[in-house]
C-alpha cells in the first residue's frame, strides 16, 4: 500500500490476478493473466518486485512447491492473497466506487 494506506493500481491488479488464477497461482501465470487483462506486455522484473513488496506488507504469502525437473529442480513459488490483502482490495474498491458514483453520465460522453 502507498504511504496513504491505499493500494497502488498495479498492486491491486496483481492481487486480483492472483485471486483469479486461484490455488495454482505462481508468477508466470499471474504475469500471463495481467498481460491478458491489460492488453499489453508487463516486464517480468516489475511483477517480481511487486510480489516481494506485497509479501513484505503481509498482503500475500508464498510457499514453495516440490522440485520441478523442467525448472532445473527449482520449486515453483505458489502465491495466495492473505485476509489482510483481501481487506485492502475491499478498501480500494470502496474508495474508487465513492469517486465513480454519479459520473457515468459525464464519462460516457
Amino acid at each position: 500500500m502507498g504511504r496513504d494506506g491505499l493500494l497502488g493500481s498495479f498492486e491491486q491488479m496483481v492481487l486480483l490476478a492472483i485471486l483469479q488464477v486461484g490455488e495454482s497461482a505462481y508468477a508466470p501465470l499471474v504475469l500471463e493473466k495481467l498481460e491478458e487483462g491489460l492488453g499489453r506486455k508487463i516486464s517480468r522484473g516489475s511483477i517480481y518486485v511487486t510480489l516481494d513488496r506485497l509479501e513484505r506488507k503481509g498482503l500475500l504469502r508464498s510457499r514453495a512447491g516440490g522440485p520441478e525437473g523442467e525448472r532445473g529442480g527449482r520449486p515453483k513459488r505458489y502465491l495466495a492473497v492473505t485476509e489482510q490483502g483481501v481487506a485492502a482490495l475491499r478498501q480500494a474498491r470502496d474508495s474508487l466506487m465513492n469517486f465513480w458514483a454519479g459520473l457515468d453520465r459525464v464519462l460516457e460522453k
